[in-house]
């Protein structure tokens, strides 16, 4: 018998496939990186999704782009990146932390792990939100230094040596990580196992700011309170402990857009995914999000928006100049 595709099974799908894509990223910009410092001759350019792993720069630049229509010269996909990513939770929630985050895909194994070994902590509502107190503390940290940065002290930001080379700086971080590192790793990697999504849910200040958007999302699973047999299933299956056994539109800002709580639901129509009140398919989040990531980067490289406009050559100069090994310029 032909067997149905289930949330589970896409969002696993759909992880799966982005982690592979972000792997073969990695490589390349491993070989660029090794060009950049002199280590080869054999030019290989940067991928220019990898700037996706710099929210802090790309949020500077955001402001920069609401202030003055100006676009990010030195990580433009970055930018375009986190745009779309943003514009991605007003439709659809947080459809990218659900549905195509790595660090997402991880937590799902560690989950699964949990489970299996019967010791996961499935958290009531008092303590879900105190839970998540930290993550929304960190976002008002970052978004005030931000916020309160002069378009002066933004502009000397972007075009610094150091920002330039942010990528670099992260690869050779995680190439060669510490013993603090690799304990804090750990810890939150047994964390994940105890608590599922341990990181999304508690201290990831991206999710947060991207839940904050979510609230005006247009999309949102729904219940039919008089189909509902009040099994609780729903909530069980919810990664984060949402309460939607309880809820006739879940509106929480913690909701990845996953549909596991659909899936869950043994009563034919009850629980649903709307689109502006209209229904659609539970799968209708998981196409809608690599649309968008897809059709952004796409559209970005045909308006110039992609490619970063930096010679390779004063790439080089720039890393020998951080890291050592040409004189200044």
């Amino acid at each position: 018998m032909r067997q149905r595709l289930t949330p589970s099974s896409l969002r696993l799908l759909v992880q799966g496939g982005f982690a592979l894509f972000l792997a073969w990223i990695c490589v390349r910009f491993l070989a660029h990186v090794q060009w950049a410092l002199g280590q080869t001759e054999i030019w290989t350019p940067k991928p220019p999704a990898v700037e996706g792993f710099l929210p802090i720069s790309a949020l500077m630049a955001a402001k920069r782009l609401l202030f003055t229509g100006a676009y990010d010269p030195i990580h433009p996909a970055g930018l375009t990146i986190f745009l779309a990513i943003v514009g991605m939770s007003l439709l659809l929630r947080k459809g990218f932390c659900g549905l195509l985050c790595p660090v997402g895909l991880v937590s799902n194994g560690l989950e699964r792990l949990g489970r299996k070994l019967g010791i996961v902590w499935h958290t009531g509502q008092t303590a879900r939100r105190l839970l998540g107190v930290p993550k929304y503390l960190l976002l008002a940290a970052f978004g005030y230094a931000v916020l309160t940065m002069s378009g002066e002290d933004i502009e000397s930001f972007l075009r610094a040596p150091f920002n330039l080379v942010a990528d670099t700086k992260m690869l050779l971080f995680f190439q060669s990580p510490s013993a603090l590192t690799l304990g804090v790793l750990g810890v939150l990697g047994a964390a994940s196992v105890v608590i599922p999504a341990f990181w999304c849910r508690a201290l990831c200040p991206y999710g947060a700011l991207l839940g904050l958007f979510s609230w005006l999302s247009l999309t949102a699973v729904t219940r039919d309170a008089e189909a509902c047999i009040s099994c609780g299933r729903c909530a069980k299956a919810c990664p984060v402990a949402l309460p939607v056994d309880t809820a006739q539109r879940v509106t929480s800002p913690d909701c990845q857009g996953c549909a596991e709580c659909v899936s869950a639901c043994p009563v034919a129509g009850c629980l649903g995914v709307r689109i502006l009140g209209w229904r659609a398919p539970w799968w209708s989040i998981a196409a809608g999000c690599l649309a968008i990531i897809i059709g952004a980067s796409v559209l970005a490289d045909a308006l110039g928006c992609w490619q970063s406009p930096i010679a390779p050559q004063m790439v080089r100069r720039m890393h020998m100049l951080v890291f050592g090994g040409m004189p200044g310029f």
